[in-house]
């Protein structure tokens, strides 16, 4: 018997399943084209460059930008083609923290003017603040360009460099200063202080950044402001040491009702230790110590200022506050990451050899690292444990390591 054959529809539109293909919508797929037709609105429009005027390449300075990579390979006469890559991922760092220093120099400004007072430029500072810390997630990502070039690759023209080193970034050392790195806690560079390998302008450069109020600085005489934390007022800091003094005995009760056994031991030995950090913060004494030892970064009366502000974050007279210490956190974390980052690939690409500067290389930024990083690690009974403390931009993570502390006792 002779099988039947229903029609099969053809349209090119039905067989591919485009919606945007067949003749219910208003253009079909064939009459797409570069061509100006008759009542295609998209083309318009006026070139107004064809007038003349300022054009983009002039705008962006494009000649300058573009043609300033010089390959130290070529002028030798064996040019290294990933020599480009280097020279380039260098220079997009150092625009971006020309940036930074933008954004962070029209912060500190307002707050040396007083007009933090006006929520309009509070709203302004947390703006530029959460800029900053967008600018520094794209640079800690940038590595991952670096990194698609070989140890072998990098040899190949690393000889070529020398003495060039990252150490001399202007703008690094002046971001570090503008923030607030103390010089105390400053890793020297071969024995000797880090401006001493600038000269001329760049020298004074970094000695006028150093005695410049710095973000630290005018964000620790901001929080001295908080509202309630007068004694004959709210006075929140008498009411939280109630809080902190009850949550201890509640928690140390709970510890001490477990049988004896090993891990009752460990407890009670994490729970002595959260102790004596969450009492210090009565002590001011025992703060002005931990203070010239580089543990704690800001003042006792900011340090109240920043804990009351975590505690009440929901409400709105301290939202914006909130948002402003959390943004300087995540610049404090990033930096450090940037750090780490930077550490890992150096000791991917030369292993213990000395940089191009003539520093130890590796061993030196792997120093500058260890007295960077702030870590908290939350556990389910212990809180948040302070890993490291010794910070030279860790002050704001050690905000939130204390207020996590007292939180998770005070709760």
């Amino acid at each position: 018997m002779r099988k039947e054959h229903s029609s099969v529809n053809l349209d090119p539109g039905t067989m591919s399943g485009c919606p945007f293909m067949g003749n219910k919508y208003l253009y079909k797929f064939s009459k797409l084209s570069l061509k100006d037709e008759k009542g295609d609105k998209s083309q318009e429009g006026i070139n107004k460059a064809s007038k003349g005027g300022l054009i983009y390449g002039d705008y962006l300075q494009l000649n300058k930008i573009l043609n300033a990579q010089e390959l130290q390979s070529e002028k030798k006469g064996n040019k290294i083609h990933d020599e480009h890559l280097f020279i380039v991922t260098h220079q997009a760092y150092e625009l971006w923290f020309k940036q930074i220093l933008w954004e962070l120099d029209s912060v500190r400004v307002i707050f040396q003017n007083g007009h933090v007072r006006d929520e309009r430029n509070m709203l302004k500072v947390i703006t530029r603040m959460s800029r900053i810390s967008m600018i520094l997630k794209l640079l800690v990502e940038q590595f991952s360009v670096l990194e698609t070039m070989t140890a072998l690759d990098f040899f190949d023209f690393r000889d070529y460099l020398s003495p060039a080193s990252g150490f001399q970034s202007l703008q690094f050392r002046l971001l570090e200063n503008k923030i607030g790195v103390p010089q105390s806690l400053r890793v020297p560079y071969n024995r000797r202080h880090y401006r001493d390998n600038f000269k001329g302008e760049d020298y004074e450069l970094l000695l006028k950044s150093e005695q410049e109020p710095t973000l630290l600085q005018l964000v620790e005489a901001w929080l001295e402001r908080t509202p309630g934390l007068e004694a004959e007022g709210f006075d929140f800091w008498g009411q939280f040491e109630v809080n902190i003094l009850k949550g201890l005995e509640e928690e140390f009760a709970i510890v001490q009702a477990k049988p004896e056994s090993e891990e009752k031991e460990d407890l009670l030995s994490e729970f002595q230790k959260q102790k004596d950090t969450l009492l210090s913060l009565f002590d001011e004494k025992r703060h002005e110590h931990l203070l010239s030892k580089g543990e704690r970064r800001l003042s006792y009366k900011a340090l109240k200022g920043a804990l009351m502000i975590y505690f009440y974050r929901e409400e709105p007279r301290f939202q914006v506050p909130f948002q402003l210490l959390t943004s300087l956190m995540d610049i404090d974390v990033l930096m450090t990451k940037w750090r780490y980052n930077h550490v890992c690939m150096v000791h991917r690409m030369i292993g213990s050899k000395a940089g191009t500067g003539g520093s130890s290389g590796y061993q030196y930024l792997r120093s500058t690292v260890s007295c960077s990083i702030v870590s908290c690690e939350v556990e389910k009974r212990g809180g948040v444990k302070l890993t490291a403390t010794k910070a030279q931009n860790g002050w704001a993570a050690n905000i939130s390591v204390l207020a996590g502390q007292s939180m998770m006792i005070s709760h």
